[in-house]
């Protein structure tokens, strides 16, 4: 068996928090979703079985301490507080005597609230605007109190929507709260708890910022009156349970806020809004004097979304640098999260630039991460992607609120590439009654992703590929300069499906399908691009094509056509290499889609403005020339755009080969054009059921 390589020692070294001891310096990081008390269901606060589970299989495989995720103090339906649920903590009293026996440490998360930064969604909208149908729903979901803030202030997700501030009676009602909680969770086993607090733009992050803390009382004004909320919340703690109670903070240690709703990206020289790095110098030696014993830190507010929740557009390692500075201002340990990889974790902490590296994403694309690292099985990782189609799903555009489902805003911390994440019940992997001869059509991620599963339920599986390489559409995908972990999927699954008795035919074009001599068939040929009915369209060149092709004479000027997700990240990966793309689109803004979480959209968005690359809104195209594009803007101005190419990105329409049948399914983009959530959650569904 191989072995641990040694560059990653000392990720494997003990540490302390106070004196509770951990056996390794990898955190999971909490996600909101995996509360053990439960997450926005109607139901109110419980314990989570399934994020039980989900904890259980992670300490299972060698994590050394995890953080659960945010339980709000409150529960967000009834209204009922944490500590008022008994039975809860009995529970939990069961589920730790479970995590110590595998040796890992568990903290649990609380947070006062989201404040401007609860993720209201747009049919919540007109509900809370209306005085009379927020009064009456109030014993249910009391609105107002959810996006109570310090001040009133502009919400981040509804743009006509302003936020009431928070009475001080409340505020003394949130730190008693705390402090009873977190006895009943001392109580109960857990090995310390971790306020939610000066972190992300949530609530008490809020309070500690002058931008959006207006208030003339003690909880406002001077830095000490700013920051008095937190502290009032450890040192309640501290008195209920004992100095020797570890409390972490989740802390950002910097806004990268130029606004509200305004963020800025790596590399942007600009006016902090939020806070800045003179006042967290300040703050963190302030906090941890009040009596926090570590800061689970990274950057970033829900105005600077990708800092806190990186996408596949940001750097690596990238809150490192700032998190290591600050680490130089406290002598408390220090945690560093955001997009962190194994080997520049160990050298930090080798050199002690921190004392752990969080990790949260990863552990939803692949469990058992941490135990084939130490078995040197780093090939058989399979990569977070940084999509956040399933994990952190919120998605935003111009003119309107949160454009999630009611499901999903009770089912968040679920994983694109695993649907079993958080899903354990209705995903879990049986046996067939009867094995079968299925036939599954096209290679790409939904392709495969059935084989493997319909493989491992006991079929026997054909596939077929038309084309030379396994990977699909998802190739041209995975093109771009910076989607190195795109590649690295692709790659993963070639591997994978090698490992099952899968009969794979390349360059197999099925043309009958009653030749396949199969009892069920799964079409899963994707879809392909959309035309427009331009006058000189022949000159331009599709965006999948133009992916896949040879860009070396595209010239320095390219038009896009197209302000989707595909159009954007051309032009991002464009930009990176020296050209001076143009953005033309038909609708009001960039990305206008609900299926583009918001840390991914508002990155690309923020990034354009930043780097002043052109974008044309409400346009549309009259004319596509040899070296030029005509288009009209919303007054009705024509111009005529310098291209050395045009690239057109205006979607794709499903292209399955086969219509669907009694014993014909079709999945993923051949079905109904999605992301790769829906294509690999589509996948599951049917093998599930053959």
């Amino acid at each position: 068996m191989q072995k641990l390589d040694t560059k990653y020692d000392a990720l494997f070294t003990p540490w302390k928090i106070r004196d509770v001891e951990i056996k390794n310096r990898i955190v999971l990081c909490p996600m909101g979703g995996t509360s053990l008390f439960g997450w926005m269901e109607l139901t109110g606060n419980h314990f989570d079985k399934e994020a039980a589970k989900f904890f259980i299989e992670k300490a299972n495989n060698n994590v050394g301490l995890i953080i659960t995720g945010i339980a709000p103090i409150k529960s967000t339906y009834w209204g009922q507080w944490l500590y008022e649920n008994e039975k809860m903590f009995v529970e939990l009293k069961e589920f730790m005597d479970e995590i110590h026996k595998t040796g890992a440490k568990l903290f649990i998360q609380l947070t006062a609230g989201m404040g401007r930064s609860w993720a209201i969604t747009s049919p919540l909208v007109p509900l809370a605007k209306s005085k009379v149908i927020s009064t009456l729903i109030k014993p249910i979901i009391d609105l107002p109190y959810e996006s109570a803030a310090p001040s009133e202030l502009p919400s981040r997700w509804a743009e006509d929507m302003t936020t009431r501030a928070l009475t001080k009676k409340e505020i003394h009602e949130i730190v008693d709260a705390f402090a009873k909680t977190a006895k009943l969770c001392m109580d109960a086993g857990v090995d310390g708890v971790e306020v939610h607090a000066v972190h992300e733009g949530y609530l008490l992050d809020q309070f500690t910022m002058e931008c959006t803390n207006k208030r003339t009382d003690e909880y406002g004004g001077s830095f000490e009156n700013r920051y008095r909320f937190p502290v009032e919340i450890v040192k309640a703690i501290k008195e209920t349970c004992g100095e020797d109670f570890p409390v972490s903070l989740r802390y950002s240690v910097t806004s990268k806020m130029k606004g509200f709703c305004e963020g800025a990206v790596p590399g942007e020289e600009f006016e902090e809004f939020g806070r800045d790095m003179e006042e967290s110098e300040k703050a963190a030696k302030y906090l941890q004097d009040a009596g926090y014993d570590m800061l689970n830190a990274d950057n970033g507010t829900y105005d600077s979304w990708y800092w806190a929740h990186p996408p596949m557009y940001m750097p690596t390692n990238c809150n490192l640098d700032d998190v290591a500075h600050i680490k130089k201002y406290v002598d408390i340990p220090v945690v560093c999260a955001g997009r962190m990889e194994p080997e520049t974790g160990a050298k930090a902490i080798e050199e002690g630039l921190i004392d752990g590296m969080g990790v949260a994403r990863q552990f939803l694309a692949d469990s058992e991460w941490v135990t084939k690292m130490l078995e040197g099985r780093m090939e058989d990782i399979r990569p977070c992607i940084c999509c956040h189609n399933a994990c952190f799903n919120m998605a935003k555009y111009k003119g309107v609120a949160n454009q999630q489902s009611l499901h999903d805003v009770s089912h968040i911390a679920r994983c694109a590439l695993d649907p079993r994440v958080m899903q354990s019940d209705k995903y879990e992997i049986k046996p067939a009654k009867v094995q079968k001869n299925i036939a599954v059509i096209g290679g790409g991620i939904g392709g495969m992703e059935a084989a493997i599963l319909l493989a491992k339920r006991g079929h026997k599986v054909s596939l077929y590929e038309k084309t030379d390489r396994l990977g699909g559409i998802f190739i041209a995908a995975a093109a771009p300069s910076y989607k190195e972990h795109d590649r690295m999927l692709i790659a993963w699954y070639e591997r994978e499906i090698q490992k099952y008795p899968i009969d794979i035919h390349m360059n197999t074009e099925v043309k009958n399908i009653e030749e396949l001599n199969a009892d069920e068939v799964i079409v899963a040929t994707g879809a392909k691009a959309r035309k427009i009915p331009v006058p000189g369209i022949e000159k331009a060149v599709e965006a999948v094509d133009f992916l896949l092709g040879d860009q070396t004479n595209i010239g320095e000027d390219v038009v896009i056509i197209g302000g989707g997700l595909s159009g954007c990240e051309i032009a991002y990966d464009l930009y990176l290499h020296g050209k001076k793309p143009v953005i033309v689109e038909a609708k009001h803004d960039l990305i206008v889609s609900d299926k583009v979480p918001l840390p991914n959209a508002s990155y690309l968005r923020d990034f354009f403005i930043s780097n002043k690359v052109p974008t044309y809104l409400e346009a549309s195209v009259k004319e596509i020339k040899d070296g030029s594009v005509v288009i009209a803007e919303k007054d009705g101005t024509v111009k005529e755009l310098k291209a050395d190419t045009t690239v057109v990105s205006v979607g794709y329409v499903p292209t399955p080969v086969f219509a669907k049948g009694k014993h014909v399914h079709v999945i993923g983009d051949a079905a109904q054009v999605g992301s790769l959530r829906t294509v690999i959650w589509g996948a599951w569904d049917i093998g599930m059921k053959l």
